[in-house]
């Protein structure tokens, strides 16, 4: 994986029940953490919604 879009990528997110969203489609935060599902029987799937989720999430 390249490393030359560090801090030059964009975010975008249609979860419009977290507080970092904008516009609806936007993530305002500057660096998100994705990490593995816990406590499920799916990951490992392969099935993208199985394997992560946002750990930066915030409700509004």
């Amino acid at each position: 994986m390249s490393h030359t879009k560090i801090g030059t990528q964009t975010i975008g997110c249609s979860v419009k029940s977290c507080r970092y969203n904008a516009e609806g489609n936007y993530c305002e935060l500057s660096r998100i953490q994705v990490e593995p599902m816990q406590g499920t029987d799916k990951c490992h799937s392969g099935n993208p919604a199985d394997e992560s989720l946002c750990g930066s999430y915030m409700p509004k």
